[in-house]
């Protein structure tokens, strides 16, 4: 059965309870935080293998490759605001899982290209180079959405309101709190006239970030490193953390009526990719 068939499924599940309330959906925030995170991770992947294989990988080619654009690509987000700067701390939470030592080295890598510049605190910012390629790389991304998602203009544009009022509150509730992924990497940039494509492929990528520093609060908080949760196995101890997660995630859904969050699901499972 097809990701297509799937969603368009839940998706007339949900209508058939639209005639009754909200309440009798029974999928509570934390229920949600975790249902929805592969999903989120699904239709994002699909959207950024198209814009490599659609023209991102060619486009990055003409500016050095990867070595000159993948932070480029990864903090696009932060980056393309005018003015926009990534400082050491946020780099660090960005990249928690990598060698630290190897993530300088990919940051030097791109100075040296000419496409960013470092800042004093150890943070960085893009050259005139560097923003150039990224506004490429959003025109890039709202061609190969609007291909990949073709047919599907109702389910983006609900996904894209519904996230943008997550990724809102979120901002609100500052959860998890403290410098991370997500305060580096949200609000997304979103200029005028940009693409409802790439709305939706940069405001899923943000909420990714809310959910990597909830990961992040609950394997510190069972006393695990980056080094050490990225070697534990599956048995209760990673599956109460996982748990833990969906809880320090949750915060943000709660501004969706449990419907909302049950369309959102089937919006998600009906996007190909």
């Amino acid at each position: 059965m097809s990701d297509s068939t799937v969603g368009d499924r839940c998706a007339a599940r949900a209508s058939t309870r639209r005639a009754g309330t909200a309440d009798q959906v029974e999928l509570a925030p934390h229920r949600f935080a975790g249902l929805v995170a592969p999903a989120v991770d699904r239709a994002f992947v699909a959207g950024m293998l198209a814009g490599r294989d659609g023209g991102g990988a060619e486009l990055s080619s003409r500016y050095g490759g990867p070595a000159a654009t993948a932070l480029l690509v990864e903090f696009r987000t932060r980056l393309a605001v005018p003015g926009g700067t990534v400082d050491g701390a946020g780099f660090a939470a960005v990249t928690r899982y990598r060698d630290p030592a190897a993530s300088q080295r990919t940051l030097d890598r791109h100075v040296a290209h000419g496409m960013v510049y470092r800042m004093p605190d150890g943070g960085f910012a893009a050259t005139e180079r560097g923003i150039a390629f990224l506004t490429e790389i959003y025109q890039v991304h709202g061609e190969v959405t609007e291909e990949l998602w073709a047919g599907h203009d109702d389910r983006v544009v609900r996904l894209v309101e519904a996230l943008g009022r997550v990724l809102a509150y979120a901002l609100v509730l500052a959860e998890p709190a403290g410098p991370g992924a997500f305060g580096t990497m949200a609000p997304p940039y979103e200029p005028e006239g940009t693409a409802p494509g790439v709305l939706l492929l940069n405001r899923l990528s943000t909420l990714r970030y809310h959910r990597a520093d909830a990961h992040a609060a609950a394997w510190g908080a069972a006393g695990h490193t980056a080094a050490s949760i990225a070697e534990l196995p599956p048995g209760p101890e990673l599956l109460a953390i996982e748990l833990e997660t969906d809880r320090r995630a949750a915060g943000p859904y709660v501004v969706l009526t449990a419907e909302e969050r049950l369309t959102m699901l089937a919006d998600l499972a009906a996007l190909p990719g």
